[in-house]
């Protein structure tokens, strides 16, 4: 499981997540291996937090998509125009059970 950070002012957050469905989702589900891709927001005060959470079949799909070093964060030209910051890192967990 890969599960990316980012944060955007509250103002700017209806319009992020229109470009992430539009710019990240295809990314995202154009890499094979991809099986679940789940995208979340939490508003806090003038701050939307968005957590991107995909789950993959192997860390060889994972690095298909963000390279060799999947640790390291993706980002697109685009986003400069809404995140607060760009968080270097991505939390990378390994799934040992699911119901």
């Amino acid at each position: 499981m890969r599960l990316w950070h980012g944060k955007v002012p509250v103002e700017k957050a209806d319009e992020y997540e229109r470009f992430l469905i539009k710019r990240a989702v295809p990314d995202y589900s154009s890499v094979d291996g991809l099986l679940k891709l789940y995208f979340t927001r939490k508003d806090e005060n003038k701050v939307a937090h968005f957590l991107l959470i995909t789950i993959w079949d192997s860390i060889e799909s994972i690095k298909k998509f963000a390279g060799d070093e999947p640790e390291l964060a993706k980002y697109y030209p685009e986003d400069d125009e809404f995140l607060l910051e760009k968080e270097k890192y991505v939390s990378m967990y390994q799934i040992f059970y699911e119901k």
